[in-house]
């Protein structure tokens, strides 16, 4: 079958007055030479100086996306290696005569040394000793026996390493040509003995151009917005947009007329650019309605819930990236409406609100494809983005909340001083209400007295207040300075052999609970408690206050006996 050649001689077959068999724009104009691939420079210039020099590697292998000459590429090369000339003369050549016997057998896949494979459907150990057992034998008529693998991602492991010996030491007139869009799927061990190339997508400039230059081949009249979306879809691929172009001309008036825009988007099922920058406006300025109308408009004209979602997150990314790099609006290729609405539009709108879009446009592309109606699914995203896109920012809402005025606030009130039965319950209301109001470091220390597990010792915390009288003096017993040299104020905790009040008994309140609460939160009273464990306040008495002092650190042990040189603290 001729790749090829424009149109195939039928005998009689359907498709024509005299037999001529229709052919699609992918495969009647496939590249026969290097000269004809597009936009694959680097890969072009690298085989064409190797063959000219005769720097000919044993394997070749070709990556990429769909559509972009992987295969292509591999004919060529197998045609550039066997060319012979229009005399039977030449040798290896860059630009392949494509008369010789040796270029038209393989133009026609019919040539007996250039064997094609296609490793989707023979991907076992078998398939591949086939392969072994031919390369023992020389060409029957070209120069070098070509073995194109196409997909050869899909060989089986086992297939791999069956092949790993002779890729690597192949006999000198046998070439290998492998293809495929997974090359992260091919063994290392394959690709260390392979020449690679990596084809890139094709830029939409060079699309348009190819497809304006195949439809003056066809006699086609189409507009350049048409050209335009063609190549935008066909997303870097030449075989789609060749697949593309062909039905837009199949679409257009058999008389002749122009193939316009509004022609290849209601084939393709596109909303109008416009109408899409007109929607995502309304979406951003909060108008639900509005917004529902124009996706209700454009679903009854034909357009896909799935493909308006993609226009307007496409419109999102080119929003943000003209906010980022203005330069990028004035390029040659963009068309003028996204230049001149892109433009107004970035400029009333944040760089928050246009990444908030984004995020919640690609998570509603999901939420379309799964929703059993995507109409339904689609309003349902615009609703939400209309209603978040009025909404401020947390920085935003933190900037209102402090520029806001303070009379706007609630009043703040002072509750009274509630009335306590004593100065200690005084001093904790006040400090509870006002930590302001709390007495200060220097002000005089509670005194302390405690009582152990075994009735030795009383300790007796006496606060006193600010504004209290001072009452009047009450013998008691001299403290005993503490052993730290560093304290020079006498010690709260002093001995004492009086039993205390009695216990009351339990369910019982104590008139003086809170102010013994009081005194078990000083510093000097909780010392003394993790000094004698199990010691309880049983009284709080009105005293003379001792000056506030560092916590004693070296108090005296329980195991101190009667007999001790000091009297028990």
């Amino acid at each position: 079958m001729n790749e090829t050649a424009s149109t195939e001689t039928g005998t009689g077959e359907p498709g024509g007055a005299a037999g001529v068999v229709y052919q699609v724009f992918a495969r009647k104009y496939r590249p026969s030479t290097f000269a004809d691939l597009v936009g694959q420079d680097a890969m072009v210039q690298t085989l064409t100086n190797a063959i000219q020099s005769d720097r000919l590697a044993q394997a070749y292998i070709l990556t990429g996306v769909r559509g972009i000459g992987k295969t292509s590429t591999a004919r060529i090369i197998a045609r550039a290696l066997n060319c012979i000339g229009p005399d039977g003369q030449g040798g290896p050549t860059p630009e392949p005569c494509g008369v010789c016997e040796n270029c038209v057998a393989i133009a026609e896949d019919r040539h007996v040394d250039v064997l094609e494979m296609d490793a989707a459907s023979r991907t076992g150990v078998d398939d591949i000793r086939e392969v072994i057992e031919g390369v023992r034998y020389r060409p029957t008529a070209a120069r070098f026996k070509i073995y194109i693998i196409d997909e050869v991602h899909m060989l089986s492991r086992h297939a791999f390493n069956a092949l790993l010996k002779t890729l690597e030491e192949p006999p000198e007139h046998v070439k290998f040509v492998f293809a495929t869009t997974e090359i992260r799927k091919v063994p290392v061990t394959v690709l260390s003995r392979c020449q690679r190339f990596d084809l890139k997508r094709v830029d939409m400039e060079a699309l348009k151009a190819h497809f304006a230059g195949i439809a003056e081949a066809e006699g086609a009249k189409i507009a350049d917005g048409a050209l335009h979306l063609i190549a935008r879809a066909a997303d870097g691929s030449v075989r789609d947009g060749l697949s593309l172009l062909d039905q837009a001309v199949s679409h257009a008036d058999p008389d002749g007329g122009e193939i316009g825009e509004d022609d290849v988007r209601a084939m393709l099922g596109l909303a109008d650019r416009s109408r899409s920058f007109q929607l995502l406006e309304s979406v951003m300025g909060g108008d639900v309605a509005e917004a529902l109308e124009l996706l209700d408009q454009l679903y009854r004209e034909g357009a896909d819930p799935l493909a308006i979602l993609e226009d307007l997150l496409e419109i999102t990314h080119w929003l943000t990236r003209i906010k980022v790099v203005p330069a990028a609006a004035v390029a040659p290729e963009v068309p003028e409406i996204e230049r001149v609405r892109g433009r107004d539009m970035e400029s009333r709108l944040t760089m928050a609100a246009l990444a908030r879009s984004w995020q919640m446009l690609l998570k509603g592309l999901q939420e379309v494809r799964m929703a059993p109606s995507q109409i339904q699914a689609a309003e349902m995203i615009l609703v939400r983005l209309a209603h978040t896109a009025v909404m401020p920012t947390p920085e935003e809402a933190i900037r209102q909340l402090q520029d806001a005025p303070t009379a706007s606030a609630a009043p703040q009130t002072v509750p009274a001083a509630p009335a306590v039965p004593s100065p200690g319950a005084a001093s904790s209301a006040v400090s509870a209400s006002d930590p302001s109001a709390a007495p200060a470091p220097s002000s005089p220390a509670p005194q302390a007295r405690m009582m152990t597990g075994t009735g030795d010792v009383v300790a007796m915390v006496e606060p006193v207040s600010a504004e209290a009288p001072m009452p009047e003096s009450q013998p008691e017993p001299e403290p005993v300075p503490v052993r730290n040299d560093e304290v020079s104020a006498p010690p709260v905790p002093q001995a004492s052999n009086d039993p205390g009040s009695p216990v009351e008994s339990p369910g019982v309140v104590p008139a003086d609970a809170k102010a013994r609460e009081e005194a078990a939160k000083h510093p000097l009273v909780r010392a003394v408690m993790d000094t004698f464990p199990g010691a309880t306040i049983e009284e709080v008495r009105e005293g003379m206050a001792a000056p506030a002092v560092e916590a004693p650190e070296n108090l005296p042990d329980e195991t101190d006996g009667p007999g001790s040189d000091q009297e028990p603290v």
